[in-house]
């Protein structure tokens, strides 16, 4: 038997998680739980969790919700899909459920959550993750996914493992669009840099892609702080394609024109921690000890601090 814990029921890990208690709901090979919090985590047990995407619609009740980890015993894989800020916390607070063969998957933005979580637990295969999707959690116990890809890519740099390739066709035996990949940092490198600078943006000018984009100064800051981002993975010898600039811009053309960040909703809704030292800090700090200049990244860290 395989047990699965999702930890953080947010836009990514309510609609993965889901996906995955909807595909093994009935089958006693594989277990899925939640570890989720507050009304959320309420709504979850009253009534199941709500996933929407599109026209579709449909309730998935996990084995157990809870918000206290013994209840949840050992896993053989665990999910984080919570907040940057919460990584360190979540992973020791999940050390109940953490066996030496436990599998640790982060789906997190930015691209030290394997450092932080080796911290704690070196001897664990920790791999490295990022997802592309634009979901929320629009009540509790509702996730919406309003965007048109819904795509999973995990794996080690250069390594590979059994126990990853088993993992990969459960994913995909739930109907997600999962990839494991052993060129993970390029994946993991990419979306920073897309992330990043779209985060920054819709934090600092409190708008949507598509407003950013419409004015020439603000597209220009935009474009900048691609190109900063850009920088800095190629003095880390990171293997992002040689046209990152391009491909990033495509991308952020490909947006909703409303679209923002999950970074800008969390300064839209006051709240006391957000993603400003995981997204922007960190092209900044890295820079910096690089000897690289980030002129657009400094001011918009400046302003947002």
């Amino acid at each position: 038997m395989t047990k699965i814990i999702i930890a953080g029921i947010g836009g990514v890990g309510g609609y993965f998680g889901g996906l995955l208690a909807k595909g093994f709901e009935n089958n006693p090979t594989v277990e899925i739980n939640f570890l989720a919090r507050g009304e959320n985590l309420k709504a979850i047990q009253a009534n199941g969790l709500t996933l929407v995407r599109g026209t579709e619609q449909w309730i998935v009740k996990p084995k157990t919700a809870t918000d206290e980890p013994t209840a949840l015993g050992k896993a053989d894989v665990i999910i984080l899909c919570t907040k940057n800020y919460d990584l360190e916390a979540t992973v020791l607070q999940l050390k109940t459920c953490i066996t030496d063969s436990t599998i640790i998957i982060p789906l997190l933005n930015g691209v030290n959550s394997r450092e932080v979580i080796k911290k704690c637990y070196p001897n664990n295969l920790v791999t490295e993750g990022c997802v592309y999707i634009i979901s929320r959690l629009t009540a509790p116990g509702k996730v919406e996914n309003t965007g048109s890809t819904e795509n999973l890519f995990f794996g080690l740099d250069q390594k590979s493992d059994e126990r990853l390739v088993h993992l990969e066709s459960l994913f995909k035996q739930a109907g997600i669009h999962a990839t494991l990949s052993n060129n993970i940092l390029k994946i993991i490198w990419e979306k920073f840099i897309f992330i990043s600078a779209t985060a920054t943006s819709t934090s600092f000018y409190n708008q949507g892609m598509g407003a950013i984009l419409e004015n020439p100064e603000k597209k220009n800051h935009l474009l900048q702080l691609v190109k900063e981002g850009a920088q800095l993975a190629k003095a880390k010898q990171i293997p992002v394609a040689e046209n990152i600039e391009e491909i990033t811009l495509s991308k952020l053309y490909a947006m909703p024109a409303s679209a923002t960040s999950s970074m800008h909703a969390d300064f839209v809704n006051q709240k006391p921690d957000t993603e400003l030292e995981s997204l922007t800090g960190y092209m900044v700090h890295e820079s910096e000890k690089l000897g690289l200049q980030t002129p657009v990244f400094k001011e918009m860290y400046q302003g947002l601090k």
